[in-house]
């Protein structure tokens, strides 16, 4: 086997698989003759351990994704591949941009870690593939986002919260659940929790603000670029997947990742607007999208812990006291 894996430090978030790992996971998928020939490790995402992975018996090469271990994962975090799993049955709207599912095992039995093997997507990583146009053009690529967020937060659902649970019958029970959830965390990592412990105190006041959202939406939880395939050869940037959306969840659109991020400049990213739709510019709206971001700051906080990245946890806690005085 021609084995690739990304060289990493010992004490690092992300940690490889064996060789001998991958190839009993591909003899359980693909049988007897699924002799792996070349594994080539992804550096697409910070979360889970991806493979490009060649199969002796197989026409085109499969993507196999294992999850971090159990014990290495946050509260708040745990068990995304399972939850990206649950919502597949929800995702038919766009499910020709997403890889198709060939296996998923939660046993342990072969690696101590979940894992799915999946097809392969056409096309390169947006990231790369937007260096490849000029910028003016980039405009096709945003308007395709939008309408794809578009699409996916017309999905009802009946409950909040992340779709493979725990479901609240509020709005405001999981935002402040998933505060709750950040902030344990927090704790468990050395890191001070308090401004998050005060967003919650604040939501839980002001509960009613967050409970004007009555009707859950499916919301994508972690939809922009790196997590999008574009194609190789067309003219402007054109959209040809969609992948790892392991952070969906019931709530309100406004709090998605991509409402954030197609917010955060006034670039080409502005023709997101035009499929998307206008967004809700009311104060109660307002004030929910300032908690939203104290929310996201939480989250980002740690990821910028698993990557050791100290300088960049310092400035969440400069972001989050900038917003709390905003929402008293």
């Amino acid at each position: 086997m021609d084995f690739q894996p990304i060289e990493r430090p010992a004490d690092a978030f992300q940690q490889s698989v064996s060789t001998e790992e991958l190839q009993a996971v591909c003899h359980r998928v693909f049988g007897a003759g699924g002799r792996v020939v070349s594994a080539v490790e992804m550096g697409l995402g910070m979360y889970n351990s991806t493979y490009r992975v060649t199969v002796e018996n197989q026409a085109r090469p499969v993507i196999v994704r294992f999850a971090p271990e159990p014990d290495r994962q946050f509260g708040s975090e745990r068990e995304f591949m399972r939850n990206e799993y649950a919502t597949v049955p929800y995702l038919t709207a766009i499910a020709p941009l997403m890889p198709k599912v060939i296996a998923a095992d939660w046993s342990h039995e072969l690696v101590g870690r979940d894992y799915l093997v999946q097809t392969l997507l056409d096309g390169v990583p947006a990231p790369e593939g937007l260096r490849r146009h000029p910028r003016p053009t980039w405009t096709a690529f945003f308007r395709q986002l939008g309408e794809i967020t578009r699409t996916v937060h017309s999905v009802r659902g009946r409950a909040f919260g992340p779709v493979a649970g725990p479901a609240y019958e509020t709005w405001s029970g999981a935002v402040i659940g998933t505060l709750r959830d950040i902030a344990a965390d927090l704790d468990a990592v050395a890191l001070d929790a308090a401004d998050l412990r005060k967003a919650e105190a604040i939501a839980a006041e002001h509960h009613a603000v967050l409970d004007e959202i009555t009707e859950p939406r499916l919301l994508t939880g972690d939809l922009w670029t790196v997590n999008v395939m574009v194609a190789e050869d067309a003219d402007e940037p054109t959209v040809t997947g969609v992948f790892d959306l392991d952070r969906t969840s019931w709530g309100d659109p406004a709090a998605d990742w991509p409402i954030r991020m197609a917010a955060a400049k006034q670039d080409e990213r502005v023709a997101f607007w035009e499929t998307y739709g206008e967004r809700d510019l009311s104060p109660s709206a307002a004030w929910r999208a300032r908690l939203y971001e104290i929310l996201h700051l939480g989250a980002i906080r740690l990821e910028h812990h698993r990557l050791a990245d100290t300088s960049a946890i310092a400035g969440t806690y400069d972001a989050v006291a900038a917003l709390l005085p905003r929402l008293a």
